[in-house]
C-alpha cells in the first residue's frame, strides 16, 4: 500500500505555511482526517498497522484525541481489541477519560497519524501507564520526524516523509511574509 499516494488521492496532502500542533511552521500539512473520513482507507492503514505487531497480545489501542480516534478503532479492530483514546488536560498531560476500561497489567499499542516530535504519543502512553498497562509498541501513518524519536518501544511507520519544519522564530515562510494557516 502506498500511503502518500491514499494522501494524495484524497486531497490529505496540503501545501503552504502551516501551524502544526507542536508550535512548529512547515510547508506541507498532511489532513489525515480528509484520509480516514474514507472508511475503506482508514480500515487498509488500521489493517497495515495492526500487522506490524501481529506477534504481539494486545488488549487495547490508544491514540490521542482527535488525530488518534479513528486511527485507534480501526487498527484495534483489525488486531481483535478494545479501541480508546487519551485526551489533553488543561495541565498540558493526557488522560483516559472515566468509564474507558484499562486494567492493571493489560498490553496496549499506542498510535497516531502523523509523528513529528512524538509529544502527543508519548503523552498518549504516559496516560495509559498511569493507569496500569504495559506499553508493547507505538505506530503512526506517517513518521515526519526527520530524525530518530524514541517511546521506550518498538515503533513503526507506515511511510516516513522528509518535510521541513521550523521553530515559529526561525521560520522562513513567516520572514518570507507567506499566510500561516492553522489547522
Amino acid at each position: 500500500m502506498d500511503v502518500l499516494e491514499l494522501y494524495r488521492k484524497t486531497g490529505a496532502l496540503l501545501e503552504g505555511h502551516f501551524l502544526l500542533r507542536s508550535g512548529r511552521h512547515s510547508p506541507v500539512f498532511l489532513q489525515s482526517a480528509a484520509l480516514l473520513q474514507h472508511p475503506l482507507y482508514a480500515e487498509a492503514v488500521g489493517e497495515a498497522i495492526a500487522r506490524k505487531f501481529e506477534d504481539e497480545r494486545i488488549d487495547f489501542v490508544i491514540g490521542p484525541a482527535i488525530g488518534g480516534v479513528v486511527l485507534s478503532f480501526v487498527t484495534a479492530r483489525a488486531a481483535g481489541a478494545r479501541a480508546l483514546f487519551a485526551e489533553k488536560t488543561p495541565e498540558g498531560g493526557m488522560t483516559i477519560r472515566a468509564g474507558l476500561e484499562v486494567n492493571e497489567g493489560e498490553r496496549f499499542l499506542a498510535v497516531e497519524d502523523v509523528v513529528t516530535t512524538g509529544a502527543s504519543l508519548r503523552r498518549a502512553i504516559e496516560a495509559a501507564r498511569a493507569r496500569g498497562a504495559v506499553p508493547v509498541g507505538a505506530a503512526a501513518i506517517i513518521d515526519r520526524s526527520a530524525g530518530p524519536v524514541a517511546f521506550g518501544v518498538p515503533f513503526h511507520a507506515l511511510a516516513s516523509v522528509q518535510v521541513p519544519s521550523y521553530e515559529p522564530e526561525a521560520c522562513p515562510l513567516c520572514r518570507a511574509g507567506v499566510p500561516l494557516e492553522e489547522v
